[in-house]
């Protein structure tokens, strides 16, 4: 396919375009900054007419595009003014989202956030490992944005049955070097309690997209992509008791199985994580 990455020069788009490419997709970045080439745009997400111009091709780059991957934005809270940080990321994906229907695109996979299970957990969640059937409950306006995202992409689809749209509910993303922290908080639990101890590796965050790409369907989905384990040596089951206690296992857990259940990316997207923290430090 030919894919177009917004966001392509950050820590997870940058691994999305090396993992698509190796994959065989011929693939554009799009992005604010980023390396000149014959592979990269350079735009303003925030602006409808660049990006319904890009969508629909750029002169001496490509002509046309099988998906979008829209990953632009800013990525956490705290980063920008709430009220900024909102409109700018609404913005950026109603672009991308309008722009790919009137080009035609007929995939979209785009990041949502882990941070609408309730992060940063303050308050127990419901249940554990947590999915994607929980209630979503943003915390702060960053949380807020990614859940109007997502009802704009369920409404989208209901009006457009020829676009396919998949949320990815992105863990905390690293990189093998920021593998290197993890010991420090080994110590105290409640330090990375916050999101029920999970993150994602960003080459398993890569795979996710690529299996999102592959996928068609007739209303809109969101998983939860996280690794395999958790961002401790302890397990899971222990963690839980002594964070949050009374809150109930939904199923049993294994040893360091993650908390953030990615049951249902592995079942309908074939969400395989192969990277731990423990094989790089």
């Amino acid at each position: 396919m030919r894919i177009a990455v917004t966001g392509s020069s950050g820590k997870l788009g940058s691994a999305v375009v090396d993992h698509l490419r190796e994959a065989g997709h011929d693939v554009v970045g799009l992005d604010a900054v980023g390396r000149r080439g014959t592979d990269f745009v350079e735009i303003d997400l925030t602006d409808y007419g660049q990006v319904a111009d890009a969508l629909s091709g750029v002169e001496e780059r490509f002509d046309g595009l099988d998906a979008v991957v829209h990953l632009g934005a800013t990525p956490a809270p705290g980063i920008r003014p709430d009220t900024a940080l909102i409109q700018d990321n609404l913005a950026m994906t109603i672009n991308v989202v309008q722009a790919a229907r009137r080009a035609r695109v007929p995939r979209v996979v785009h990041a949502s956030s882990e941070t609408l299970l309730g992060l940063p957990l303050t308050e127990a969640p419901p249940y554990a490992p947590i999915d994607e059937a929980a209630e979503t409950r943003p915390n702060f306006m960053y949380a807020v944005g990614k859940h109007l995202e997502e009802e704009l992409a369920r409404k989208i689809m209901r009006l457009d049955p020829a676009l396919t749209i998949t949320g990815l509910r992105f863990s905390n993303v690293m990189a093998v070097d920021d593998y290197a922290e993890f010991d420090s908080w080994q110590h105290d639990a409640s330090v990375r309690r916050w999101n029920l101890w999970g993150y994602i590796d960003r080459r398993d965050g890569a795979h996710a997209v690529e299996r999102a790409l592959l996928t068609e369907r007739s209303t809109y989905e969101t998983y939860i992509i996280a690794a395999a384990d958790t961002v401790m040596r302890r397990d899971s089951a222990e963690l839980l008791a002594e964070q949050f206690p009374g809150v109930e296992l939904a199923r049993p857990v294994t040893g360091r199985e993650t908390l953030l259940s990615i049951e249902k990316a592995r079942a309908e997207l074939g969400y395989a994580p192969r990277h731990s923290w423990l094989d790089e430090v």
